[in-house]
């Protein structure tokens, strides 16, 4: 059966990667014969893991492998280097470089399938244990920590195009208190998903407290994403769930604020949207405030 984990196989002799081709041939691989030319593919193809030849002419492995891990989309991609060096010395560079394993030439099939097969589980599993430590477990959207991760980064490669806005579930203390968690639990799935489904592809969208909830996009004006948010609190409020025989209704507040010359942190961003966000639930909720 044929395994979609794409392996970039480099060597600069032609027969070992033949060698890999026919081991692997289970896998979707990509065989070069040089460090650059790995270097250069890298920078616009995803692949799962590498199969690195250490010695090789113009750029050895340990190089390679040295500026893989110094790259933010490469960092941790596997790397197993092929070597028929197997002394102790060069098995330490290796992993001083930053490989995750080796495999000695002359090359043999179970061995190499083995070990490739070890490394893409452990990436796996290393990944799922990401996403899990940075989802909000409920709704599957960013948590508070990986939100301030990803938003900081952000703040700072952008300029007055970053707006920032609060949402908060109008009453949400009432829809509990009335039908009980679970019908809450429900809303918050249900506005999360349509917030999710109307933002831009590269917002950074989180749950920051129990009926709260953060959004970062960037726009090209104030009106443009004072518009966006007006959709999203008049769709939201257009909906209902149905709950052991009830129709239950909600709304939304906002507070938005943008990105300015003078603000230094996003926390100053998240102050002016929080002071926005209680100008709209103080006057009259459901509503969209700009500060």
């Amino acid at each position: 059966m044929f395994n979609h984990d794409t392996i970039l196989a480099v060597d600069d002799t032609k027969e070992n990667l033949d060698i890999i081709l026919d081991i692997l041939e289970d896998f979707d691989v990509i065989p070069l014969t040089s460090g650059k030319k790995a270097l250069e593919l890298l920078k616009n193809e995803e692949v799962s893991l590498i199969l690195l030849d250490i010695v090789m002419p113009e750029m050895n492995g340990f190089e390679v492998c040295k500026i893989l891990r110094s790259q933010t989309n490469t960092k941790n991609i596997p790397i197993i280097f092929t070597t028929a060096k197997t002394d102790e010395e060069s098995i330490s560079k290796a992993y001083e470089a930053g490989a995750n394993d080796y495999v000695s030439k002359p090359l043999k099939r179970s061995e190499v399938i083995e070990r490739v097969k070890t490394q893409l589980k452990l990436k796996k599993t290393i990944e799922d244990l990401e996403f899990l430590a940075s989802r909000d477990s409920m709704t599957g959207i960013y948590n508070r920590r990986k939100f301030f991760e990803l938003v900081n980064e952000l703040f700072k490669e952008s300029g007055e195009e970053l707006f920032l806005c609060m949402i908060d579930i109008d009453f949400f203390k009432k829809i509990n208190d009335s039908f009980g968690h679970d019908a809450g639990d429900l809303v918050i799935k249900l506005i999360t998903k349509t917030i999710s489904d109307m933002l831009p592809q590269d917002s950074i969208f989180a749950r920051i407290g129990g009926e709260e909830f953060v959004a970062v996009c960037k726009k090209p004006s104030k009106e443009d994403t004072v518009e966006l948010f007006d959709n999203i609190r008049k769709k939201i409020s257009t909906l209902k769930i149905d709950y052991n025989s009830n129709d239950i209704g909600f709304t939304i507040s906002s507070g938005i604020t943008q990105k300015r010359g003078v603000t230094k942190t996003i926390d100053e961003m998240l102050k002016e949207a929080d002071l926005a966000l209680y100008e709209a639930k103080s006057s009259g909720r459901n509503k969209v405030v700009f500060r």
